[in-house]
């Protein structure tokens, strides 16, 4: 028989177990953080962010309309069908039932309607995808919304990988004065330090320049594995050294910043880490300047293309890179094979600087070139590039750019440097993409074009190009646009890119980690509901 003493032993124990369990439950579950460095800065506003940064965040704070599989191909996602009219020139969407934002709001025709509203007024970010793309958003019913088009646009479904829907009620309640008529600044201040969305995370903490925090939302619509990481926190660019010691005491699951060979061989020396290796139709440009002197002479670019040593910039100091054959990548549809190619022959580089109308006052034009702070190895290539500049009798500046300088210089003629070395991915995954953010006059002003080519029938080729309902008909288009550009000289052709991510591979699943899985689109690649960590296996290193 039990006596009241022995009874109140075994519930005092037994209360202490099930706390011990729950602590033991809430501790895993509080140690399945996600932590990256990648670049900054970021921007979350889906209207005003064009670049991965950004992008990364989108993917996490909202949803779209469709989501890419792992092959580029939309599928569905906030809206559960579509329609295209059969003349090309309206898209019919209808929406899922019961999705609701984050202040608990269902989702409705009239968030996904507001929200084009907003990116075709504003332009910015993705909006030159939409501006001067779509006619009309038409809400039908509280679950249906079409979108009438000024043209035939064949890739829109791949576009609308970059479209994000926005929450009109909670928007519109904070709004301030702005140049938008009764829509005000239409909440671009509210909404760069928070989020108006449905996604599967929610802003737990943002210091903009130092890091932004998010953590799972609870009632999100879809299912959320229950390995899925809890927490997603993104850090502005770190010292390489600091990276590698993160990544030692597992603070730190991944990497994105283009750090240098040494340090990729440092991490991956790391028990438990990895590196991790992915294409996104990435092209590394020198972005010339064609409004500038000396480079608005077609025989200067044409030089410049010639005096580049690509074999030992892509066996060297990148190897793993290819050399590009034009403005598209190797592995995106559309791409050319036929197209010319540039190769490294100093000869040919001076007899171009010959035929150009500087020859003999050469010293008075100096060409500025511009590269991104955050990749170490691009110093190599740019010294080795203004090495063979100088051989061949141009006078170079050389000039290492802070990211987010070079965003603010792009804008602006007047301030665009001869040459700015950026890669590009795809907005959606078709050559189209690339010439439309790359070369047409609506994105002459972003960091995308340092170009400034500002023709009209550029513009024209484009437009005509993604209108071609026959996918072989478009892609010979395509090819037409790939020939005119290198033939003019308009860039150099530096490399496909591929990066190389040091991440903890021994307790986190990440799907696109070997870049044998498919076509990631820009940004999705660490959407965080698809990114698993294991609490259990993480201690495993810790107590090594």
């Amino acid at each position: 028989m039990f006596c009241k003493k022995n009874i109140i032993i075994i519930a005092v124990f037994l209360t202490i177990l099930v706390f011990l369990t729950t602590c033991s439950v809430q501790c895993q579950e509080a140690e399945r953080p996600f932590r990256l460095t990648w670049g900054w800065p970021v921007h979350i506003d889906p209207g005003v962010g064009s670049d991965t940064n950004s992008m990364m965040c989108f993917t996490n704070l909202y949803d779209g309309l469709v989501y890419p599989d792992l092959d580029g191909n939309p599928t569905p996602h906030v809206a559960e069908r579509w329609e295209q009219a059969e003349d090309g020139l309206s898209w019919t969407f209808y929406l899922r039932k019961g999705i609701n934002f984050q202040d608990g709001k269902e989702l409705t025709a009239e968030d996904v309607k507001f929200s084009m509203d907003r990116m075709v007024a504003r332009g910015q970010g993705f909006g030159y995808m939409f501006t001067d793309r779509i006619k009309k958003t038409e809400v039908v019913d509280d679950y249906t919304v079409t979108f009438h088009l000024n043209a035939p646009f064949s890739p829109f479904l791949g576009s609308l990988f970059h479209f994000f829907i926005l929450n009109k009620d909670l928007v519109l309640d904070n709004i301030e004065e702005g140049r938008y008529g009764e829509f005000g600044d239409y909440g671009e201040k509210f909404l760069n330090l928070n989020s108006a969305g449905s996604g599967p995370y929610k802003i737990k903490d943002f210091d903009y320049g130092s890091h932004i925090s998010l953590e799972q939302n609870p009632d999100y619509w879809l299912p959320l594995d229950i390995n899925c990481t809890d927490e997603w926190t993104y850090y502005a660019s770190l010292p390489t050294s600091t990276i590698k010691v993160m990544l030692e005491k597992r603070e730190l699951e991944l990497c994105g910043h283009d750090i240098s060979l040494e340090a990729l061989a440092s991490c991956d020396a790391i028990e438990g880490v990895d590196i991790g290796i992915m294409g996104q139709g990435d092209v590394f440009y020198g972005m010339l300047n064609n409004r500038k002197a000396p480079t608005d002479d077609i025989h200067i670019r044409k030089a410049m293309s010639w005096a580049m040593d690509y074999d030992t910039i892509t066996q060297t100091i990148f190897p793993g890179f290819v050399q590009a054959r034009g403005p598209i990548s190797h592995d995106l549809p559309g791409f050319d094979p036929t197209v010319f190619q540039y190769h490294y022959d100093l000869d040919k580089a001076r007899e171009e600087v010959e035929k150009s109308k500087y020859f003999g006052e050469l010293d008075k034009y100096p060409i500025t070139i511009h590269w991104t702070a955050e990749i170490e190895d691009m110093e190599k290539l740019c010294l080795l590039f203004i090495r063979d500049l100088k051989k061949i009798g141009l006078n170079v500046e050389m000039v290492r750019t802070p990211w987010v300088s070079i965003v603010e210089q792009c804008g602006a003629l007047e301030t665009s440097p001869n040459m700015t070395i950026v890669s590009t991915a795809p907005g959606y995954p078709e050559a189209g993409s690339v010439f439309e953010s790359r070369y047409h006059s609506k994105t002459a002003r972003s960091w995308e074009q340092n170009e400034w080519l500002l023709d009209p029938e550029i513009d024209k080729k484009i437009e005509d190009a993604v209108k071609i309902a026959d996918k072989d008909e478009r892609f010979k288009a395509y090819g037409e646009l790939q020939h005119y550009f290198v033939d003019n000289a308009v860039s150099l052709f530096i490399m496909d890119r591929i990066t190389r991510h040091p991440y903890q591979s021994y307790y986190m699943e990440w799907p696109l980690s070997d870049g044998s899985k498919g076509f990631p689109i820009n940004g999705y690649n660490c959407a965080g509901r698809f990114i698993k960590i294991y609490p259990e296996k993480k201690q495993e290193l810790l107590n090594k």
